[in-house]
């Protein structure tokens, strides 16, 4: 292509962005002749192929966005507002009002970080301030509103009955037995005190883990989270103390029977400080885990002045 063909192209291209202006222009000045003779379906209608003629006019965008907004066309302020913040740098106002819009439409996230823009370069602007205060509560109050439908779902689902899941007679008639009415006396219980149960099987296990993996949940995660808050409490209490330093001693180095061992491993017990968060009850639910194996665990955690939980968290 010769430079006299470019140049050609340059000055043709360059004419086409000028009539576009002009264009838009001249529409926008329709628009808010409309809006001034109080007619603001045709105002909006104006704005909106002022717009599309041209998008890079920043000052354009931001009146019509304006104009979209009080007209009650708030998607299509937010789609114009961004099509000018990407334009850059944006005015303070249209950082204003692109958060103020964000924050109505529940982006806490986004309208912080338009705020932020303005106060990183004046930390004194009291409306970009007031604006974010107002945001931080909002986010802190969706956080916290989150949280506790979150843990509404949760209670709500740990509560069913598992007799409303299609379960084999056998696994239906073990967890009745067994006094495991709910899901959440389910993941309370792990897959060795299941399987210490008379009758019940892999199958029947193998039916239960299927079962909740469905809903997100999974055999002793209940007494994980139980064990987690143990552990925490533990740590605290003897922070400071020169057993501190024991808690995280390996259960291996107690020199245990192989039956205690075996316990131990199904458990996924392999700290002191593991241990210890466990209950009397927890250990003899596994199977083959007798009177002499918990004496023998309690003989070797008193040598270091440790012993079982007392009450189930």
């Amino acid at each position: 292509m010769s430079t006299a063909t470019s140049s050609l192209d340059a000055v043709i291209g360059g004419d086409e962005v000028r009539r576009d202006a002009q264009k838009a222009k001249a529409l926008a000045a329709q628009a808010e002749k409309a809006m001034a003779e109080g007619n603001t379906e045709a105002a909006v209608d104006f704005y909106r192929h002022a717009v599309e003629a041209d998008s890079s006019d920043v000052a354009l965008l931001f009146q019509a966005a304006f104009r979209f907004d009080l007209a009650g066309e708030e998607n299509l302020a937010l789609e114009t507002y961004k099509k000018a913040y990407a334009q850059g740098p944006a005015p303070i106002n249209l950082l204003l009002n692109l958060a103020v819009m964000h924050e109505d439409a529940g982006d806490y996230a986004m309208a912080e970080r338009l705020l932020k823009q303005i106060l990183d370069t004046d930390p004194n602007h009291a409306r970009a301030k007031l604006y974010m205060k107002d945001v931080l509560a909002s986010k802190g109050e969706k956080i916290e509103d989150d949280l506790e439908k979150d843990k509404f779902k949760r209670n709500a689902l740990l509560d069913t009955p598992v007799t409303d899941f299609e379960l084999s007679v056998r696994a239906r008639t073990c967890l009745k037995k067994m006094n495991i009415r709910t899901l959440g006396d389910l993941v309370r219980a792990t897959e060795a005190e299941l399987l210490s149960y008379k009758n019940f099987g892999e199958n029947s296990l193998a039916e239960i883990r299927q079962m909740l993996a469905a809903k997100g949940l999974r055999l002793g995660q209940g007494r994980d989270e139980a064990h987690r808050v143990a552990r925490k409490q533990m740590i605290d209490q003897f922070k400071g103390t020169n057993q501190e330093a024991i808690l995280g001693k390996g259960v291996s180095e107690l020199n245990l029977s192989v039956r205690a061992r075996r316990a131990l491993q199904l458990l996924s017990i392999q700290t002191l400080g593991d241990l210890i968060s466990h209950t009397e009850a927890e250990l003899l639910g596994v199977k083959n885990f007798g009177a002499t194996s918990l004496t023998e665990l309690r003989n070797k955690l008193a040598e270091y002045g440790l012993s079982l939980r007392k009450i189930d968290a």
